[in-house]
């Protein structure tokens, strides 16, 4: 089955490039285009595409506030969030809010590809290195805070939590471990269940929130 795509920008250029690259792909298709934040999430809601490409800055709605209105729907698609800059502080905030990470438009094409593969099979983050940055940046400025659902988690599986704080992905941290991807698998599900996570990025953001990991700690 090919992922359907909606791409969301508010200039029209970007969206045909956007559409060129990902139509050239097998296996993939857009399914809608939106030029705002109101179109985006409105478009969404009804042809339910399985990745949303969308734009940070766009008007009417910006595009974390319709990210968030996606999120917090039933069934919501995965976003990606498309910037100008790695280091915004609204890219801390797509990420807390749940999207699965976020590229430059100055990535090459052969990146957003990856990046749409990676998000639709759910393993791993976008550009690791950028994004367990930006999260370290902005979480690291409060003292963290221990949720009590740190407790429910095993041994092996705070240990799981602390390799996603780094980007891995589920090949590596099993090669860490030295276990099969299967039981990797099987692990990462069990920790967002337990902390109430809805995925791997957001798992990101609780680490460093909750002083599993501590800025620095999770970048070497």
């Amino acid at each position: 089955m090919s992922i359907r795509i909606v791409l969301a920008d508010d200039q029209a250029m970007i969206r045909a490039g956007l559409r060129m690259v990902v139509e050239s792909e097998p296996g993939m298709e857009v399914v809608g285009e939106a030029g705002d934040g109101v179109e985006a999430v409105a478009l969404a809601r009804r042809v339910r595409p399985d990745i949303v490409l969308m734009d940070i800055s766009m008007p009417r709605l910006d595009g974390l506030s319709a990210a968030r209105q996606l999120l917090d729907s039933p069934h919501p698609p995965k976003i990606i969030m498309l910037t100008t800059f790695d280091t915004d502080e609204n890219l801390y905030a797509a990420l807390r809010a749940g999207t699965s990470g976020f590229l430059l438009k100055v990535s090459p094409p052969e990146q957003l590809v990856e990046a749409i593969r990676v998000v639709a099979g759910g393993d791993g983050l976008l550009d690791p290195a950028v994004t367990t940055r930006v999260i370290a940046s902005f979480a690291g400025r409060h003292d963290p805070v221990r949720p009590p659902q740190l407790a429910e988690l095993t041994p092996r599986e705070l240990e799981v939590l602390r390799m996603l704080a780094r980007g891995l992905t589920n090949a590596e941290i099993a090669g860490e471990l030295f276990v099969g991807e299967a039981t990797v698998k099987t692990h990462v599900a069990r920790v967002l269940m337990k902390l109430s996570l809805r995925d791997r990025a957001q798992a990101v953001v609780f680490a460093y929130e909750s002083g599993v990991v501590t800025p620095g700690a999770a970048l070497g």
